[in-house]
C-alpha cells in the first residue's frame, strides 16, 4: 500500500526533491540520471565529523518534543581556537534547515564559508537543528521509523512540536532571547509559527533566506508538469510512511516524468530551482555523500497543496469529515501571515533565478507583511542567486551572510 501511495504523488516528488535537495538531482548531469546509489557515510555525528576537525568545540545535544521524537541538535559555543567576538554573554542562533536535508547541509564548504561556523566566529552561540525523520532524528519514545504511524506527520508537527521543542530547550539554555535563521522549509514553518504566536516571546530576530510561503508561481517545465500529474492526497490516507528520495518507487517517478515531451532532466538542479550561479563541484560532492534525508509522505502532500491551492494552510485531509474530524470545519484553518507580531525584526533574503522561492511568490509574502514596521524588515535581493546558493554558495558569506551578521548585530 506504501508503494502505491508514493507512485501515485506525482505533484509533490518533484516539487520536493526540489524544495531543499536541489544539488542531490543537480549533479546528476555529471553522473548519470541520479547520481546512483551513493550510500550515506558512517554516523559519526554531525559535530565529530565537520565541526570539531576544524577546530571548534562542538556538543551533540538531544530534545524530545512533545509528541514524542528525539530530535538531534548540535550546538558549537564559541569560535575557532575559543574566539567570542565580544566580552558579553553570547547570544543564541538557531539554524534551521530545508526539507529532504539535515543540519549538515550548512557545512559543506570550507570553515570560512559556512553560516554556522561565521556565525561561532562572531560571538554568537550557534545550535543546528535537525528535525524528525532526518538520519540523526530517526528515534521516538514509543515507535520506531518500521513503523508508519512514526511518519504519520507534515510540516503542521514541525511548526507545532519541532521548533518549539528545540527553542525551549535552547531558551532554557541561555535564558536569552534567540535569533533564527531558516533556509526554504525553515523560513515556512517559522513563518506559520510566528503567525500562530508561537515563538514570538522567545525570538530576538528572524533571518528567513529563500523564504517558501506561497509557490503558485512555480514555473519550472519539470516543476508544472509535476503539479498536473498529481491524482489526489486520497490515497496516501490508506498508507502514510517514510518518503525515501533514493528508494525505487521516487526513482521511477522521475525518470516517467523526465520521459514527457519537452522536459529536459539533463540538468535537475537548474529544471527545478534555476541556475545557481555559484556552487563548487567540490561541495556537490560532499552533499551527494550526505544528502538527501528522509521525510514523511504526508509532508510532502502538504507541501503540494500549496503549489496546487494558492494558500497557506493546515494539511487537508480532502475527506471533509476528516477536516471537521481534525478541525472542526470542512476546511484546513489558514496561515494568517498578517498576524506576525509587526515589530518582529525580519530579514528577508531572495534570489533573482530562484524557481522555488519565485520572486512573484516573494512578493506575495512581502504583501502579507506590508503593514510590518518599516524600520524592522529587511530586505535584500540578489539578482544572480538561486535556491541552493543561499546555503553552498562560495560567495554566500559576501553577499549574504555579512548581512545577516550585520542584521542581528542591529538588534539590541
Amino acid at each position: 500500500m506504501v508503494l502505491l501511495c508514493l507512485t501515485r504523488l506525482p505533484t509533490l516528488t518533484l516539487f520536493l526533491l526540489v524544495l531543499a535537495s536541489v544539488a542531490h538531482e543537480a549533479h546528476a548531469s555529471s553522473r548519470g540520471f541520479l547520481g546512483k546509489n551513493i550510500n550515506h557515510p558512517p554516523v559519526y555525528g554531525i559535530c565529530a565529523s565537520t565541526i570539531i576537525v576544524y577546530g571548534y568545540k562542538c556538543e551533540e545535544h538531544e530534545v524530545t518534543t512533545k509528541d514524542g521524537y528525539i530530535l538531534s541538535l548540535q550546538r558549537i559555543p564559541e569560535g575557532r581556537g575559543g574566539v567570542s567576538g565580544s566580552g558579553t554573554k553570547k547570544q543564541p542562533v538557531i539554524i534551521q534547515h530545508g526539507v529532504l536535508v539535515d543540519g549538515m547541509t550548512w557545512l559543506l564548504n570550507p570553515p570560512e564559508e559556512d553560516l554556522p561556523l561565521i556565525l561561532a566566529d562572531n560571538g554568537f552561540d550557534v545550535w543546528i537543528a535537525n528535525t524528525r525523520g532526518t538520519r540523526y532524528s530517526r528515534r521516538h519514545t514509543s515507535l520506531d521509523p518500521s513503523n508508519p504511524a512514526f511518519w504519520d506527520w507534515s510540516w503542521d508537527e514541525l511548526v507545532t512540536y519541532d521548533l518549539p521543542a528545540v527553542f525551549d530547550y535552547v531558551f532554557t539554555q541561555s535564558r536569552q532571547k534567540i535569533h533564527y535563521v531558516g533556509h526554504s522549509l525553515g523560513t515556512l514553518i517559522a513563518l506559520a509559527s510566528f503567525s500562530e504566536g508561537k515563538l514570538v516571546e522567545q525570538v530576538k530576530s528572524a533571518a528567513l533566506l529563500s523564504p517558501i510561503a506561497y509557490l503558485s508561481h512555480m514555473n519550472t517545465a519539470l516543476g508544472v508538469v509535476a503539479a498536473k500529474s498529481f491524482l489526489g492526497e486520497i490515497t496516501t490516507l490508506f498508507g502514510l510512511a517514510e518518503f525515501n528520495p533514493k528508494g525505487l518507487p521516487v526513482e521511477a517517478f522521475l525518470k516517467s516524468l523526465c520521459s514527457k515531451p519537452g522536459i529536459d532532466c539533463y540538468d535537475l538542479l537548474t529544471a527545478l530551482t534555476g541556475k545557481n550561479c555559484c556552487l563548487n563541484s567540490s561541495t556537490i560532492d560532499l552533499f551527494l555523500m550526505n544528502e538527501p534525508q528522509a521525510t514523511s509522505t504526508k509532508n510532502m502532500v502538504h507541501l503540494a497543496q500549496i503549489v496546487r491551492h494558492g494558500v497557506l494552510a493546515k494539511f487537508n485531509y480532502v475527506i471533509p469529515d476528516y477536516n471537521i474530524m481534525h478541525y472542526g470545519d470542512i476546511f484546513p484553518p489558514i496561515y494568517n501571515l498578517s498576524n506576525i507580531p509587526h515589530d518582529l525584526p525580519l530579514f528577508i533574503s531572495y534570489g533573482g533565478r530562484d524557481a522555488l522561492s519565485d520572486v512573484g511568490d516573494v512578493q506575495n509574502l512581502l504583501d502579507a507583511l506590508k503593514f510590518h514596521d518599516e524600520d524592522k524588515r529587511s530586505i535584500q535581493f540578489i539578482k544572480e542567486y538561486a535556491h541552493a546558493d543561499y546555503i553552498m554558495g562560495s560567495n554566500a558569506k559576501d553577499l549574504v551572510y555579512n548581512s545577516v551578521l550585520s542584521f542581528f548585530n542591529r538588534q539590541v
